[in-house]
Parts: structure tokens; C-alpha cells; sequence
């Protein structure tokens, strides 16, 4: 039987753009998630999934640790999420001599802040294991799904507002998005759970390489909120969100803002950046308003020193132009 390989596309666009500054790229054949650059000079350089020759080492493992990463932008004066605190699988726990930061501990910090909460593993990516829990059974559930993968859990308050990811390299703004939760559009006459099955045939027609898990246990958390089931028929137009998380690897829409964004939040993301000792970084916000205005009401939700941008490349040739255009300015800073 032969193996399936991993679908990332970053190798792949490597492979594609370098030639353009004299550059070569030796993928690893089996799996492809894994490649050396040599540039015109000789000099080597690797990669690893979406993690390139770029960042430092240990601002690129602070950032992977979203707890870590909230302690410094905090001490520096960024606005993070409020309420943020860790709590730790029961082997966990006892392993590091704290065994009351358990998922007990974790509910009762949650009835503190008073439902809904979000809880999100602590090293995750992609939106992967976040949840919005509005009660006790929500709250247990997420909680088991994130100790599944992750022996660190945080719990946080919800913040409202548009999400964005802007992507910063070497002090400037080289691309920004706002990032819409997966979402189904009614016509009046398909149920949800039909919309959402034409959706994902559609992401399939278009070469867009994301799962969307339609037995995923947060839509029906999400639309039984609503009071809403797979069964209901939308009215025309209606937009029904079936995720509280706008990752585009978890099906969420994306528009591109690069040209819009206000120059008082291209300097916060530089600055933030640069703070956290990267080159390379995508800066997450939720903002109470929009991006093209002066920065008010925002929170830095995270910061990713592998901002990797395939579901972005795959919504669209466009999009894919973009992103190419993106790495090959990223080769030629890795070549200084």
C-alpha cells in the first residue's frame, strides 16, 4: 500500500520560485515536508513543514508556546487576550508537582470567568482543538478533546471583533487577511447540513486542500447555540457560522486587506515582531472594528513564527500568486 503524502505545498512553491534568484531546492521525496535550499553562493539553508532558515531559535520556541508568548507581549504592553491561564493533563500535573491545575481546577477558573469561555490547547496550531464552551458539559468535552493532543490547556475569555493575520518579514507588512469562521449562506431551500456538503465539494473542484469535518462535535455545539441543527433550512442569505475559530485550514474564508491595512497597526505588527525576536512572524488580531482604521479596541491573540499560508495559496490562483511572491521575498532575505 503506498504511502499518503502530506499535503503542504510550501516545498512544492519552493521548488517553483527559487530558480528565479539562482536557487535550487533538494525536497525529501517520500513525505515532502522536508528541504534544503542552496542558494547561487553554495550556502544551505533547510526547512521543515513551514518552518524556515529564518527565525532565531529560541523567539521561534516562544512563540510556538502560546502561554510563553502571552507572558512577554503582556510584560511589554501588548493588549492579549484577558483571563489567560494554563491548566495541565492529570499526568501532567502530577508530573511537574502541580496537581490541583487539573481539568477540575480549569472548570472552576471557567465558572470564575463566567461562560462562554474558550479553551485551546496551549501548543496548537490551525485552530485545531479550539472551542467555544458556553457550559459544564461544553466546557468537559472541549476540555477531554484538548488533553487528547496537548498536556497544556488554556482558558480564556472570548473577545469579539474581526480576526486578522497580518504577516510581517524583516519590518515590513508583506501580506494581511481578515479571516472569516467556516460559515454556510441559506437559500431557503437546502438544509445546513446540505449546504455544507455542496461547500465542501466545492473547496475540492477549486484544488483547496481543507478538511472540513462535517461530524467535527463543534458545529453542533456551535449551531444547537443558535438553536440550529444539520436539519435546519436557512433563509435566503442568511449566513449561519458553524465555527468560532476562523483558521482557513478549519474551512474559513479569507480577504485579502494588504493594501488596506492603517499604518499604526503596520507598526505594531513590526514592532511586535521584532520584540519577540523574529523575522518572520504572523501577527493574529481580533479588532472591535476594522483594520483600515486608527487602531482602538484590539487584542493580539498569537503570534506564529511559521505563518504557513498553503490553505491561503489554495483558495485561488490569485491567492497562489500572492503567496509565491511572499516566498521568494523570504528566499531572498534568507540569502542576505
Amino acid at each position: 500500500m503506498k504511502k499518503k503524502k502530506e499535503s503542504l505545498a510550501l516545498g512544492r512553491i519552493l521548488q517553483k520560485i527559487a530558480p528565479r534568484i539562482g536557487a535550487t531546492v533538494l525536497l525529501e521525496p517520500e513525505w515532502e515536508i522536508v528541504g534544503q535550499i542552496t542558494f547561487k553562493s553554495g550556502q544551505h539553508s533547510y526547512f521543515r513543514y513551514n518552518t524556515l532558515d529564518l527565525n532565531p531559535m529560541g523567539g521561534s520556541e516562544i512563540a510556538r508556546d502560546k502561554d510563553y508568548s502571552n507572558f512577554f507581549m503582556k510584560a511589554m504592553g501588548y493588549p492579549i487576550v484577558p483571563g489567560s491561564k494554563t491548566f495541565f493533563s492529570d499526568k501532567w500535573a502530577q508530573a511537574i508537582g502541580s496537581p490541583r491545575r487539573n481539568i477540575d481546577a480549569a472548570y472552576r477558573y471557567a465558572r470564575r470567568l463566567g461562560f462562554p469561555v474558550i479553551v485551546k490547547p496551549n501548543s496548537g496550531s490551525q485552530g485545531a482543538g479550539v472551542s467555544l464552551a458556553h457550559n459544564k458539559l461544553d466546557f468537559y468535552k472541549a476540555a477531554r478533546t484538548v488533553f487528547d493532543g496537548d498536556r497544556v490547556m488554556l482558558v480564556q475569555q472570548p473577545v469579539r471583533g474581526k480576526d486578522y493575520r497580518l504577516v510581517v518579514l524583516d519590518r515590513k507588512v508583506i501580506s494581511a487577511y481578515e479571516r472569516i469562521p467556516l460559515n454556510v449562506v441559506g437559500n431557503g431551500k437546502y438544509t445546513i447540513g446540505q449546504l455544507l456538503k455542496t461547500k465542501r465539494k466545492l473547496f475540492v473542484a477549486s484544488s483547496r486542500d481543507t478538511r472540513i469535518k462535517t461530524d467535527d462535535p463543534r458545529i453542533a455545539v456551535k449551531l444547537a447555540h443558535q438553536k440550529l441543527n444539520f436539519r435546519s433550512v436557512p433563509a435566503k442569505g442568511q449566513r449561519v457560522y458553524l465555527l468560532d475559530n476562523a483558521n482557513l485550514s478549519t474551512g474559513g474564508d479569507s480577504l485579502d486587506v494588504t493594501k488596506k491595512v492603517h499604518p499604526a497597526f503596520e507598526k505594531l505588527a513590526v514592532k511586535l515582531t521584532r520584540d519577540m525576536g523574529l523575522r518572520l512572524c504572523g501577527v493574529d488580531l481580533i479588532i472591535d472594528g476594522d483594520i483600515n482604521q486608527k487602531p482602538g479596541t484590539y487584542w493580539v491573540l498569537e503570534v506564529n513564527s511559521a505563518p504557513g499560508l498553503d490553505h491561503y495559496a489554495k483558495i485561488g490562483k490569485a491567492q497562489e500568486q500572492i503567496v509565491e511572491n511572499l516566498y521568494l521575498e523570504v528566499l531572498k532575505h534568507m540569502e542576505r
